[in-house]
């Protein structure tokens, strides 16, 4: 069925002396040339027209014939009258005369925004129209529990709250969040400690807002994910990076970079993209770091939930004894990426500032979804969702290695990981000397499968990969993509 137009952006004065169907022609005319009705636009029937702007039928019928003849309109019996696609003439003056406007000047943007603009495009995660074979960030969407999910969005826009959102986020799923952290992964908070937000960045720039001043340095691992470093430099601080090894990041490694910074951001349990944990020491040495500078640690526990070997590691957070670690997590890659929801728990010293921050500045995460989330927690339909896809992840990396070992030994490695949603596949024997792994990501983009480049997560000297998805990739289709994935490596030589 199709749906009503909208009105249209045309005004009429019966009180001048100009006709009312030349007023009629002209205003549309004039919204045509200025794009407010743009080529393609279907226009309301001629006797709601009418009815909209007060004028005989007979009025709007005479100015559509006149613009149909001028072919600014097009009309066919038994269909709409629609703006045309092809205009007669796009140059026209306006109706009174003057010169139509030109193109915009290039507008006057900051430094901060002019090196931003400047900065080359990565592509460093996926995103719309991307094929799932090998899409980072993407869950298993034929895993989610559509029709549950759909009850209860439906039970919120029935009764759930009708009021603004709070910039902190539901109550009902703060509280949720906070039951599901103490039971899954060992993060003792109430539901006052928990702030949820439209994502990490977000986040960052809150953090980064309220504890440095600008200018202060911020450690950041390399590699890392460059939206962590991006976000930090929006707020002001200066993203500093720190080599990680296979005991992940490591202050008593970093020298002279520790120097003037009192912010670290980390992946503990499962570093991305390198999929290395933490080791003991340098989580304790991090800790005491913090606290000698009076620092913070920002654990960004991506991944975390996803372990094949054993139980999911002990988060930083249970750890901290000085209420230096601010704990951060997403639902976006464990649920729905559409969600856009991830929070943030506080230190109990922080609690209070942040509250107060977000009451003066907000903005408020989406309101509608967040009734449904705490439900869809309380119900323990997050708890087997985890569950599933915990085993349905496992099986599907043990069918990539297994692949990539079968179909593309000659030209990549690929080696499993104990945890995360995707692997790493480095250079074999057979792959082309002089191809570097943007161009392979690009090549394979081209070919219907979608990778992204190791070296875009690397600010200095990079190392060469690509980085494989297979969280949404169904073990039937995995097969068949690397086979493609070899096919074109091969024949980039």
């Amino acid at each position: 069925m199709a749906r009503d137009p909208l009105p249209l952006p045309v005004s009429l004065d019966p009180a001048s002396p100009t006709p009312l169907h030349v007023q009629l022609r002209e205003g549309l005319r004039g919204a045509i040339l200025d794009r407010r009705l743009p080529r393609g636009t279907r226009l309301p029937a001629s006797r709601m027209m009418a009815a909209d702007l007060g004028c005989a039928r007979g009025t709007v019928v005479l100015a559509l014939e006149q613009l149909i003849a001028e072919g600014y309109l097009t009309a066919r019996t038994g269909s709409a009258t629609r703006v045309a696609a092809t205009l007669p003439d796009d140059t026209l003056p306006r109706p009174d005369g003057t010169a139509r406007p030109a193109l915009a000047a290039a507008p006057n943007l900051s430094r901060r925004g002019g090196r931003l603009i400047a900065a080359p495009a990565r592509r460093f995660m996926a995103g719309p129209g991307v094929p799932d074979a090998f899409a980072l960030g993407r869950p298993a969407l034929d895993a989610f529990p559509y029709a549950v999910w759909a009850r209860l969005l439906q039970a919120e826009w029935r009764h759930g709250p009708a009021e603004r959102p709070d910039p902190r986020g539901s109550p009902a799923l703060r509280a949720s969040i906070a039951a599901y952290l103490a039971q899954a992964r060992g993060v003792a908070c109430e539901a006052d400690d928990v702030i949820v937000t439209a994502g990490i960045r977000q986040s960052l720039r809150l953090l980064a807002e309220l504890l440095l001043d600008p200018g202060e340095r911020a450690l950041v691992e390399e590699p890392g994910f460059p939206g962590i470093a991006l976000a930090l430099a929006s707020g002001g601080l200066v993203p500093v990076p720190i080599p990680v090894g296979p005991g992940g990041l490591s202050v008593s490694a970093a020298g002279p970079h520790l120097q003037g910074a009192r912010l670290a951001v980390v992946t503990p349990a499962q570093h991305y993209p390198l999929g290395h944990a933490m080791s003991l020491e340098n989580r304790l040495d991090l800790l005491a770091w913090a606290g000698s500078v009076s620092g913070w640690i920002v654990e960004d526990d991506y991944d975390g939930a996803y372990r094949y070997a054993g139980r999911p590691l002990a988060p930083l957070r249970a750890l901290d004894r000085g209420g230096r670690v601010i704990y951060v997590g997403s639902f976006s890659k464990l649920l729905l990426p559409a969600l856009g929801l991830s929070y943030l728990v506080l230190p109990r010293g922080l609690v209070a500032p942040v509250h107060q921050a977000l009451a003066e500045t907000g903005p408020a995460p989406p309101g509608i979804g967040q009734w449904a989330l705490a439900r869809f927690i309380e119900e323990g339909h997050l708890a087997g969702h985890l569950r599933r896809t915990r085993r349905l992840y496992a099986l599907r990396q043990e069918a990539l290695v297994e692949a990539a070992h079968r179909h593309a030994a000659d030209v990549v490695s690929v080696a499993a990981m104990e945890g995360g949603m995707h692997l790493i596949a480095r250079p074999g024997p057979g792959w082309p000397a002089a191809l570097g792994d943007a161009e392979a990501a690009a090549r394979l983009d081209g070919a219907g499968i979608s990778t992204v480049a190791l070296s875009a997560y690397h600010v200095g000297k990079s190392e060469t990969g690509l980085l494989l998805g297979y969280a949404a990739v169904p073990e039937r289709a995995i097969e068949p993509a690397l086979r493609r994935l070899a096919e074109t490596l091969r024949a980039a030589r």
